[in-house]
C-alpha cells in the first residue's frame, strides 16, 4: 500500500505489514515518513491505512510521547493505548497517524503551548492531504492535552472532532492539564472517554463530566464511562493497566468508533 498524493518534500522510509485477522480489507502496512513542519523542523510519523479509509485519526500518546519510531518501522516503546490499537482502528475502516517527539524532546510540559497546537495543525493538514475524508484527533492520559490543544486552534472545518480518553486533569509533574489547553475554544464534536477503575492519581474518572463542561463552545459534548481492564505492570498510570485500557481495548475501541462514525459530515475540507 502507498500514500496517496504524497507532497514531493515527504520522504517515505520503510513499510511494515502489521497484522489485522479481524479485517475483511486489505492488510495494512506501517510507514514511516517524515514530515517537515511550518516550525522547520522534522516530525517523524507512523501512518497505517486500510483501504479507502472512511476517516483519518491523528493518534497523540500519553506519557512522554516517545514512541521510538525508527527507520525500519520498528517502534520502541508501542505499548501506549493509542499506538497498540492501530490495527483494531484500520479494521473498523479508519488511517490513523502517530507522531513521535522530535529529537527525543519530553512532551511532558509542552503539549497546551501555542507550538504544540501547531504541530498539530501541520499533522491534521497532513492527514487531509492524504486521504480525502474527516479527520479526528484522539489523545490519550497527557495526549489529551494535545488533542484539546489541538481542537481548541483547528482550523474552521478541518477537524470533524475530538476524543480525550483518560485525560490528565489534575496537575501533576507534568505541570499542565487539560483544563491548561483552551478547552472554552473548541468548537467541534467531543467525546470524554473515562475509565471508572482507572487509579491514576492525576486522571481520576470523576472528573470527566468537568471536562466535558469545560467545552463550552463545543456543539456536542458527550461523556462516557466505561469499566474494567488489568494492571499488568503495577503503574496505576502506565499503559498496560486500567489506565490504558489493557484487557478492554476492543470494547472501548468499538465505542470510540461508533461515536467516530456517527460525526462523519461529508464534505469537510481544510481550508
Amino acid at each position: 500500500m502507498t500514500l496517496r498524493h504524497l507532497p514531493r518534500f515527504m520522504t517515505i522510509l520503510l513499510g511494515c505489514a502489521i497484522a489485522s485477522s479481524t479485517s475483511a480489507q486489505s492488510m495494512p502496512t506501517d510507514q514511516v515518513i517524515d514530515l517537515p513542519l511550518s516550525s522547520g523542523v522534522t516530525q517523524r510519523l507512523l501512518w497505517t491505512a486500510p483501504r479507502n479509509p472512511r476517516g483519518t485519526i491523528v493518534m497523540l500518546p500519553g506519557g512522554a510521547g516517545d514512541v521510538g519510531i525508527e527507520r525500519d518501522g520498528d517502534l520502541k516503546r508501542g505499548h501506549n493505548f493509542v499506538v497498540r490499537t492501530r490495527a483494531a482502528w484500520n479494521a473498523r475502516g479508519y488511517a490513523v497517524l502517530i507522531p513521535d517527539t522530535i529529537a527525543d524532546q519530553n512532551l511532558r510540559g509542552v503539549r497546551s503551548s501555542p507550538g504544540y497546537a501547531r504541530l498539530v495543525e501541520d499533522l491534521v493538514r497532513f492527514a487531509h492531504g492524504q486521504v480525502r475524508a474527516p479527520v479526528f484527533l484522539l489523545g490519550t492520559s497527557q495526549g489529551s492535552i494535545a488533542a484539546m490543544n489541538g481542537a481548541a486552534h483547528a482550523a474552521s472545518g478541518s477537524v470533524n472532532g475530538v476524543v480525550l480518553t483518560e485525560s490528565v486533569s489534575v496537575m501533576g509533574g507534568s505541570g499542565e492539564t487539560v483544563f491548561d489547553a483552551d478547552p472554552g475554544s473548541v468548537r467541534v464534536p467531543a467525546l470524554v472517554v473515562a475509565n471508572r477503575d482507572d487509579r491514576c492519581n492525576v486522571a481520576p474518572p470523576a472528573n470527566a463530566p468537568k471536562i466535558g463542561a469545560a467545552m463550552t463552545a463545543s456543539p456536542d459534548v458527550r461523556v462516557l464511562f466505561v469499566s474494567g481492564g488489568v494492571d499488568r505492570d503495577g503503574n496505576d498510570c502506565g499503559s498496560l493497566s486500567p489506565h490504558g485500557y489493557y484487557g478492554i481495548e476492543p470494547k472501548v475501541v468499538g465505542d470510540i468508533a461508533n461515536w467516530l462514525d456517527a460525526h462523519l459530515a461529508p464534505g469537510r475540507t481544510i481550508r
